[in-house]
């Protein structure tokens, strides 16, 4: 497979891109990334003209896949032309907040931003201003975005330089599915403790789920001890669980949200939400600042509502979860003939082979860890590259299933992994 363009752009990029990229995953490829020139339904084509079934779907906004339906499109198109943005509020704001306050069990008002990094780091400063408190709770190898009250690891220490230790001193890892450790830290700290945040899926550390009572642990501990459970539904929000999302489906009523990704429909987005009270905290009504000059984009909030609306309307969900049921059995086939070490992970329209050692699925992030990771990474994910399949950049981003995929799709990938195995 000829892929000299994707280099030679690589190599043009070094000298004007930290690491020739605008977001670090995206370099993780090896020896370089692949360059996209379009996309179609399931399919991606680079920089060179290949074409693969893509799988990493804009690593989760595209619900819908590459080619949006007509009445998404002219919704884009209608907004944009009326001028591309205002600085002051639009109608669509309004309609959009409607719909999810409608449709998510817990969620009472809406404040949009513009990524989910933004709208974890929103949700952090609202729930230490509600609660007058300062240390947060969050999972090891959990992911809530770049930012400084969560890129902590074990001990408390910051995972990256350029985050004061401080700050870390603030933030609280506990292993996920974990319940003793949660009562300990609690047991510590938790007058001191304004929130803990979870997501309720690990989906950026090879998709996670939670063992049965780990979720009532968390909602009693926050309830017992007056701290603020939020859940982060960046990834999962709009995919797990249709339109009630992750928390509709595992039955539980977070006092905060964060959203990103396919509530903007391809487009920049993030959002917050959450319980009336808790969120009036944020100004102009309350006292917690929060601004900014792009959020609720009239682009963006066309894009995401009317994509919220097809999935309401056209079986999105049922064909999306239907096929990520026959990727996933396909694959646990494959995996149990081939490679019965490794393990089949996901949910809904989430799916992964996550290369463990021992056939048990991962309870944590360090379970992933421990994998064969740099085996999936520079040796598996080319094969299946050669093969014109497209799968996330390393082996902790989630996989996801489009409306735009097909059975034939399905079933081509899966040959290409027995292949490959």
């Amino acid at each position: 497979m000829n892929r000299d363009t994707s280099r030679d752009l690589y190599d043009r990029a070094l000298d004007s891109l930290p690491g020739g990229v605008n977001s670090s995953v995206r370099a993780a490829p090896v020896p370089y990334p692949t360059f996209v020139r379009s996309g179609e339904d399931g399919h991606v084509v680079d920089a060179d003209g290949n074409r693969y079934v893509d799988w990493v779907m804009g690593l989760g906004p595209l619900l819908l896949g590459h080619s949006l339906p007509e009445r998404v499109t002219s919704a884009i198109q209608s907004r944009t032309a009326d001028g591309p943005m205002f600085g002051m509020p639009t109608e669509l704001e309004v309609e959009h907040a409607e719909f999810v306050t409608r449709h998510v069990p817990s969620v009472e008002m809406v404040r949009f931003v513009n990524s989910g990094t933004e709208a974890t780091v929103s949700a952090v400063r609202l729930a230490r201003g509600y609660t007058g408190r300062d240390k947060v709770v969050v999972m090891e190898s959990g992911y809530h975005g770049a930012q400084e009250s969560t890129l902590v690891e074990g001990q408390g220490q910051p995972s990256s330089p350029g985050i004061p230790a401080s700050f870390a001193e603030h933030t609280l890892p506990v292993p996920f599915n974990d319940p003793e450790a949660a009562h300990e830290v609690f047991e510590e700290h938790g007058d001191d403790i304004a929130a803990v945040l979870v997501e309720p899926v690990l989906a950026n550390k090879g998709i996670v789920e939670p063992e049965p009572g780990y979720h009532e642990t968390l909602r009693d501990l926050t309830d017992d001890h007056g701290s603020l459970l939020v859940w982060d539904e960046v990834i999962t929000g709009f995919r797990v669980g249709g339109l009630q999302c992750a928390q509709g489906k595992y039955g539980f009523d977070p006092d905060l949200t964060t959203f990103g990704k396919i509530i903007g429909g391809g487009f920049p987005v993030g959002a917050i939400g959450g319980k009336t009270e808790i969120m009036n905290e944020f100004t102009p009504s309350g006292d917690v600042f929060q601004a900014g000059t792009f959020s609720g984009h009239p682009v963006t909030m066309a894009a995401g509502l009317e994509t919220l609306r097809y999935a309401a309307e056209e079986g999105v969900y049922d064909h999306v979860n239907a096929l990520g049921d026959r990727l996933r059995s396909g694959l646990e086939d494959v995996v149990e003939d081939q490679a019965p070490a490794y393990s089949v992970v996901g949910t809904d329209s989430l799916f992964k082979v996550v290369f463990t050692r021992d056939g048990q699925r991962p309870r944590n992030g360090s379970d992933v860890g421990d994998a064969s990771v740099e085996r999936w990474n520079r040796v598996f994910r080319p094969q299946m590259q050669d093969q014109g399949i497209m799968l996330s950049q390393n082996q902790f981003e989630s996989q996801f299933v489009s409306h735009g995929h097909t059975e034939e799709d399905v079933d081509r990938t899966i040959e290409a992994y027995a292949d490959a195995l």
